[in-house]
């Protein structure tokens, strides 16, 4: 059994701290406009809390599969299969025990220019209800000066099975303990998202956002329209209209005017989940930091929720031999 641990990337101008405990960013420190780090992460500051399920899924990976899928049931050539019903009366981020509360190996740990650390994790057929082994392999890499790239990988081995893997970290670019995240600004490159029932499962239907309190296609303020949007933003967005860097798609950018902090999100994945802790209410994090209602802001690149259950969303099914890649660019700057 590997031990639960945290290892620190740091290149001289960002330090990031993760642990093998669901692949977790528990910090990740960053320059303002005048140089000074800050902490853009909420999270704890050991892993007590993260073992003891204090966190809503503070910096984790999420699967087998992210997000909800509706009523826990899903059937694959020709097999009904029942899941934890762990968020009725949907499952949810794959279930009771999914990815972010196994502990996964250190498979590799680099330091220098490049520091990065690769975990892995075999999860067994049967596992939390999904069928066949899988085998899942994130690596973190500081690729510049102020960049973290995340690439998950997944193979099955002997059964076709649905696969979407999420990163899930809180952000707030003014630092994790300076408030809400409303008065920040954010651009998504999404013309579409799912709409939802009223358990937050996508309906089927892909709607424009134009005209919508939805719609990021411009830069807005987060909290310009969120009170038109019940307890806050919790939607899948479609991520089809981003230009492109080195094969992946501009998903999203969020800037804090105080601390002129900038985070561009670049991903391979077809859907984001925009989330604006709607549900994180007093919890005691880093430093005796509490953290309420909308203190952060989750950009969950994602296949579509619920698209084992939706024909017409993009396929989430992965065959054995084939693989499973999802890749994530965090680009931090300022300006």
């Amino acid at each position: 059994m590997a031990e639960p641990k945290i290892i620190e990337l740091n290149n001289g101008s960002m330090q990031v701290k993760v642990s093998n405990l669901g692949c977790t960013i528990l910090s990740l420190s960053v320059p303002d406009k005048d140089g000074n780090l800050g902490d853009v992460v909420l999270g704890f500051d050991t892993l007590e809390p993260y073992q003891k399920g204090l966190a809503p899924y503070f910096g984790c990976i999420v699967g087998r599969v992210a997000n909800r899928i509706k009523d826990g049931k899903f059937s694959l050539n020709g097999v009904d299969y029942s899941l934890p019903i762990n968020r009725p009366p949907n499952s949810l981020h794959g279930g009771h025990k999914g990815f972010d509360k196994v502990v996964w190996e250190v498979a590799e740990h680099k330091e220098g220019e490049h520091p990065s650390v690769t975990f892995k994790y075999h999860c067994r057929d049967g596992e939390e209800g999904y069928p066949g082994d899988l085998s899942v392999t994130a690596t973190y890499t500081l690729t510049s000066k102020t960049t973290l790239r995340l690439d998950m990988e997944a193979v099955p081995a002997n059964k076709a099975t649905p696969v979407s893997l999420a990163q899930h970290t809180y952000w707030n670019l003014g630092g994790h303990n300076s408030g809400d995240i409303l008065n920040n600004t954010a651009q998504i490159w999404a013309n579409h998202i799912t709409p939802v029932d009223q358990y937050t499962v996508p309906t089927g239907e892909i709607m424009p956002v134009k005209g919508t309190p939805f719609d990021f296609t411009s830069e807005k303020q987060i909290g310009r329209d969120i009170q038109q949007v019940g307890l806050g933003y919790d939607h899948n967005y479609v991520l089809d209209c981003g230009d492109k860097k080195d094969g992946l798609k501009h998903a999203a950018k969020i800037k804090d005017p105080k601390s002129s902090r900038v985070l561009d999100l670049w991903t391979n994945a077809p859907g984001m989940q925009f989330y604006t802790a709607n549900y994180v209410d007093g919890v005691v994090g880093k430093g005796g930091a509490v953290y309420n209602k909308h203190a952060g802001v989750c950009l969950e690149t994602q296949g579509f929720p619920n698209a084992i259950n939706t024909p017409n969303f993009p396929s989430i099914v992965v065959q054995p031999g084939d693989k499973y890649i999802h890749n994530m660019v965090y680009e931090f700057s300022v300006e």
